[in-house]
């Protein structure tokens, strides 16, 4: 029956072959199932077996079990354990933002940033804020450099003061640079020095004028003559606290007003040292901050025999000058004043502190062409014809240094006015 085709003809059957009939088939399927688990066990142990590797479930129809594959075990090498391996929770994918896509018929638009930082706005109005005020400080420096009117002082200067053209030009720049400010840390101590008649009072005179004219109020000049002010008879200390008081008085006035005060002193070399020491406590950093706004300006011969030597020693250097020329008289000073300024200062700081912190500004001897402009000024201010060949017969009449071709007043322009009055 199993190699054989049935025949589709009924039979008779012999007895005690009825059992045997319907036995084989039923062995023949039993065969046939038991193969195919030998099969798909067999499958199963190789390495990446089918989908049901590690259930551990028996299949259908096997007699035997399937053995389970151990799936605790990590697949590749890692440190951690399988109860850490097992613990770990699988990471979220992110999502990716869908691309922004514009209708092909409609106007693009950026799209508007949701989260601005607020840090690039207050840096963008700090930036502003600090600019405006840099403007104002400029406008402000301008506006108070303006009150005084120092280009207007500067052509008074030089139209009226003769052979200083370095001096005039070292007082205005000082004076500019002082004057951009009302704030101070400290007061400008101006030290003007030379031998007599080269018009060290005639220039502390026009800026007492000026500054009377511009501040519009002649409480806040202070004119100090130590000759009239404090004689030799009189005490130092009494000089001294009269001084004291005068300079308070204007410095205070000046500070209410927001004005910057100006105190000529002339005569310093004959005021006595409590004096001087009085002067330099007015510079001290512990004073009021309003003794700190002023202009102090010393009028004095001390030095003035070292200026005498060394404009003498180095009248070769300098450049002769241009009959209508004022560059060539400026480059004149300009080559000795440097040099004398600091040899001047180091023999005044010998005698007193004071001198160490000032500005000094050296005034030259005068050659004989500027004195004899001051006799044509001096007969022009008197009402009489300023002739050029009147004033030289007057100015020959004077004394002069001698020197590499040169000729230097001794007086200067001091016996001028005198001259001028005899005629």
């Amino acid at each position: 029956m199993d190699r054989g085709q049935p025949s589709l003809e009924p039979a008779a059957a012999a007895p005690g072959t009825s059992g045997r009939c319907v036995i084989a088939p039923v062995c023949a399927v039993l065969r046939l199932r038991r193969r195919v688990c030998v099969l798909r066990k067999r499958r199963l142990l190789q390495p990446g077996g089918g989908p049901n590797v590690g259930t551990g479930a028996p299949r259908p129809g096997c007699s035997s079990p399937v053995p389970r594959a151990d799936t605790d075990q990590p697949q590749f090498f890692t440190f951690d354990g399988p109860a850490e391996l097992s613990s770990r929770t699988p990471r979220k994918r992110r999502r990716r933002s869908r691309l922004v896509l514009y209708p092909e018929t409609s106007r693009k638009y950026r799209p508007r940033v949701e989260h601005r930082n607020r840090a690039q706005r207050c840096l963008l109005l700090l930036v502003a804020i600090v600019g405006f005020q840099v403007l104002n400080a400029i406008e402000n420096l301008d506006d108070n450099a303006q009150r005084y009117d120092l280009d207007g002082l500067e052509k008074a200067l030089q139209r009226t003061v003769f052979g200083q053209p370095a001096a005039v030009g070292r007082i205005v720049a000082l004076m500019r640079d002082y004057l951009a400010t009302h704030v101070h840390s400290r007061p400008l101590l101006l030290a003007l020095h030379g031998p007599s008649g080269v018009g060290k009072s005639h220039v502390g005179r026009l800026l007492a004028r000026h500054f009377r004219a511009v501040l519009e109020d002649g409480a806040l000049v202070l004119q100090y003559h130590a000759r009239h002010h404090c004689p030799e008879a009189r005490a130092a200390q009494d000089c001294r606290e009269e001084l004291a008081r005068r300079v308070a008085n204007v410095v205070e006035r000046a500070e209410a007003e927001e004005k910057t005060p100006l105190l000529v002193l002339d005569d310093v070399e004959l005021m006595p040292r409590p004096l001087l020491d009085e002067l330099h406590g007015f510079l001290q950093p512990q004073r009021p901050h309003h003794f700190h706004n002023a202009i102090y300006v010393l009028l004095s011969g001390a030095g003035g025999a070292e200026v005498t030597r060394f404009v003498l020693q180095n009248a070769s250097r300098t450049l002769p000058l241009r009959p209508d020329g004022v560059r060539s008289a400026q480059a004149k000073a300009a080559q000795v004043d440097e040099d004398l300024r600091t040899s001047l200062q180091a023999l005044l700081s010998r005698d007193h502190p004071l001198w160490q912190a000032a500005a000094i500004v050296p005034f030259l001897l005068l050659d004989k062409r500027d004195v004899v402009s001051c006799f044509r000024d001096e007969m022009a201010s008197e009402g009489f014809f300023p002739d050029q060949a009147r004033a030289e017969r007057l100015a020959a009449q004077l004394s002069f240094y001698q020197v590499a071709g040169r000729e230097f007043a001794v007086t200067g322009c001091k016996q001028v006015v005198a001259t001028v009055n005899l005629l």
